[in-house]
């Protein structure tokens, strides 16, 4: 067999054989996140449970505490608000985020819902905090740090893009907070405003699709593979 036949052989074959592993991986992305999906459905739907404290911030479990239902006793702190910039269904604004020193002796930041960009001014709205004892409950959710919108937060301007709730925490001198923020549902903030209960719990999962797609592109080149072998099986016919 010509060295370039064998070499275009080779290539074949070995294109199949990495484009079968990327739909294997693919296929195992997808049941991953199936998996994560049912157990992230799972939490949402379940009671709530007291959010954790310090005793458990060490050891705190990131991947497995996101958006499980949390319940919250305590009062909101005096001072400004964070306003976060949001896109929502309700159109862009903010996120408006207060924080909430629990009864257990921590602070939490909670963002008690969204307002539309022309009513961030709370003197704009009939939304004054409850500075006396409150409950409320809502989904843990993870901090976001650095920013958002491909915009970095600014602090010192007073402009955040993401929920980064260490940075949230030093700029208003809270001092030590929980590791994690909690999105008020609508019956802790019902509104007008701010709206809680906007949560989007969306989990991209188009491995399928990728993994069709490889398998695709396997299938090609194995059959460009016989492609050639059977040309060379032609050629010694003809000759």
């Amino acid at each position: 067999m010509p060295a370039r036949r064998l070499a275009l052989l080779s290539l074949t074959g070995l294109l199949a054989i990495v484009f079968v592993g990327l739909g294997i991986w693919q296929v195992e992305r997808r049941r991953w996140k199936l998996d994560l999906i049912a157990r992230v459905e799972a939490r949402i739907h379940a009671p709530a449970r007291p959010a954790p404290g310090p005793e458990q911030w060490a050891g705190f479990d990131a991947a497995d505490a996101e958006y499980s239902k949390v319940a919250l006793e305590g009062r909101y702190l005096p001072g400004p608000e964070t306003l976060v910039k949001a896109v929502t269904e309700k159109g862009p604004g903010f996120w408006v985020l207060a924080p909430f020193r629990s009864a257990r002796g921590f602070t939490v930041l909670v963002n008690r819902g969204f307002v539309p960009e022309g009513r961030r001014d709370p003197s704009q709205r009939s939304d004054a905090v409850a500075r006396g004892e409150a409950r409320l409950a809502g989904l843990l959710r993870l901090s976001e740090p650095g920013g958002g919108f491909l915009r970095s937060n600014d602090p010192a301007g007073g402009r955040w893009y993401s929920r980064d709730v260490a940075a949230i925490a030093q700029a208003r001198g809270l001092g030590d907070v929980a590791p994690y923020f909690v999105d008020a549902d609508a019956a802790s903030e019902p509104g007008p405003l701010p709206l809680g209960g906007l949560t989007v719990v969306s989990f991209r999962n188009t491995h399928l699709v990728y993994a069709l797609t490889w398998f695709c592109l396997a299938g090609m080149s194995a059959w460009a593979g016989f492609h050639v072998l059977r040309r060379r099986e032609d050629e010694r016919a003809a000759s």
